[in-house]
């Protein structure tokens, strides 16, 4: 099983497809690092050479791709930023509501989480 960036690959599917399952990169970077490594995309991650693995690898710390740990840090600190300035995407991300403009009346879901039901108040006791 190929282990790159801390992230074991799935042995079964093809390099390209396998290499999106690393947070930060997607098909087009993907391809990118494939041809940069020289590793052909039709192949399975459980054909891989150890050499193919570790070129993958340094291509993408070499290459200053930022994936995994530094990028999700990366975007929690210019959220948090945002927040801290006040500016309007910042509210938006502290109140859980869409950020790029998207309607709210419906549709919003995502963001805002389920559905809340009221519940209705337990019906009082009268003394006779």
């Amino acid at each position: 099983m190929a282990r790159i960036s801390g992230i074991d690959l799935p042995p079964n599917k093809r390099i390209d497809v396998a290499l999106t399952y690393i947070y930060g990169i997607g098909p087009a970077k993907s391809a990118w690092v494939l041809k940069q490594a020289g590793v052909e995309p039709q192949v399975r991650v459980k054909d891989l050479s150890e050499a193919q693995t570790q070129m993958i690898g340094r291509v993408i710390q070499d290459k200053e791709v930022t994936v995994e740990g530094e990028l999700r840090q990366k975007v929690s600190s210019n959220i948090k930023r945002l927040q801290d300035i006040g500016c309007y995407r910042g509210m938006r991300h502290r109140r859980g509501l869409p950020t790029r403009g998207q309607r709210t009346h419906t549709n919003a879901r995502t963001r805002k989480g389920p559905r809340r039901m009221a519940i209705a108040g337990k019906k009082k006791a009268t003394k006779k």
